[in-house]
């Protein structure tokens, strides 16, 4: 697998959401709405999701182990961190 392309849509208010990111997969399958959240540790990734009957968020998409979410958020942190750049 490989993350083709990555489109950052940084968010202009101030919160803990930074910015909203799309994906392109092998030019061929794309993910949108991946959220880049500032946490407790610093930057993560939040996948796309939807809120249940329950009242309780449930993925719409996500990697199915943790190697391939660390290479997945890897590849959008820096994206992320070179779109900051580019605006300076």
């Amino acid at each position: 697998m490989e993350i083709t392309d990555v489109r950052v849509r940084k968010m202009t208010k101030e919160s803990k959401m930074k910015a909203v990111v799309s994906i392109t997969i092998d030019d061929e399958f794309v993910v949108h709405d991946i959220k880049v959240v500032e946490g407790e540790k610093g930057l993560f990734i939040a996948m796309p999701s939807r809120k249940g009957a329950n009242d309780e968020y449930r993925d719409i998409a996500h990697p199915i182990n943790s190697d391939t979410r660390s290479k997945i958020q890897d590849i959008i942190l820096a994206a992320y961190e070179k779109s900051l750049l580019e605006e300076e």
